[in-house]
């Protein structure tokens, strides 16, 4: 078998909805054709037809009057029911992919299938802005590490009421934020400069994706190119915790505490 008979099997199950339902049908139970005429809504020529498909292919077989699954017909449903969840999936996930993969951030795709995420709308476009500070807001007394492109009030209100609660935040930002910061908000920069529990550095490179690290739980958020965060991606799955806490050690290492970047008046 070449591999452009596997393609036209593919083709084959893909291009009519009810060859699907049929397979999937008896993926679960043999059956008989008038059986499968009212669990599928086909005309009974319809489903002859699609049986006869079948048998050609070696997917099913009829025994005692039914029609049954072979052990490759299980495995091409489960293959095609497999890419259908993947395709879904890519539809959900693919701005995010997308987007990572802009800013050249080596994302490991094997943890998105056990990954939330929050995706901004036309109609909610604060959502990621709005699942980023509940993070926040939820870690109070917790050990916060954090990389952000840009400096949003949300963003410093949710710091400060963690910190006030016991949480240590780490955060590294890049030199425009870092100005912005001094430029716009210089009470947060001032608590960033004072507060112990908190450590700023600075990239001396641009930065153009988020993390979020604490507890068990790991994000990368995705911005558009105007800065604007448009999808958090949330786990904990070690792929990703391992990876998000690898990015942020490799940034920390080449940054500058934000003590030694900033003049305070």
């Amino acid at each position: 078998m070449t591999a452009e008979d596997g393609h036209d099997g593919a083709q084959y199950l893909a291009g009519s909805p009810v060859r699907v339902a049929i397979l999937r049908a008896l993926r679960d139970d043999p059956r008989r054709p008038a059986e499968l005429t009212d669990a599928v809504d086909a005309t009974r020529t319809t489903v002859q037809r699609i049986l006869a498909g079948f048998r050609e292919r070696d997917w099913v077989v009829k025994r005692d009057a039914a029609y049954r699954v072979t052990p490759t017909g299980e495995r091409v449903h489960d293959a095609y029911e497999t890419l259908l969840r993947e395709v879904e999936r890519a539809d959900r996930y693919g701005r995010f992919a997308a987007t990572v993969e802009r800013v050249g951030v080596d994302f490991p795709g094997d943890g998105i299938p056990d990954s939330e995420l929050t995706v901004a709308s036309d109609q909610n476009p604060l959502a990621a802005v709005d699942r980023l500070t509940e993070l926040l807001r939820e870690s109070s007394g917790a050990e916060i590490r954090a990389v952000s492109p840009v400096v949003l009030q949300q963003f410093n209100e949710a710091a400060a009421a963690a910190l006030d609660g016991g949480a240590s935040v780490e955060l590294i930002i890049d030199r425009d934020v870092a100005d912005a910061s001094v430029a716009e908000f210089e009470p947060a920069t001032d608590r960033a400069l004072d507060d112990d529990d908190a450590e700023v550095y600075v990239s001396a490179e641009p930065i153009e994706y988020g993390l979020f690290r604490c507890d068990d739980i790991a994000c990368v958020t995705a911005y558009d190119e105007r800065n604007n965060p448009r999808c958090v991606l949330e786990s904990t799955d070690e792929a990703v915790v391992d990876w998000v806490d690898e990015a942020f050690e490799t940034l920390q290492a080449d940054a500058a505490r934000l003590s030694s970047v900033v003049e305070r008046v």
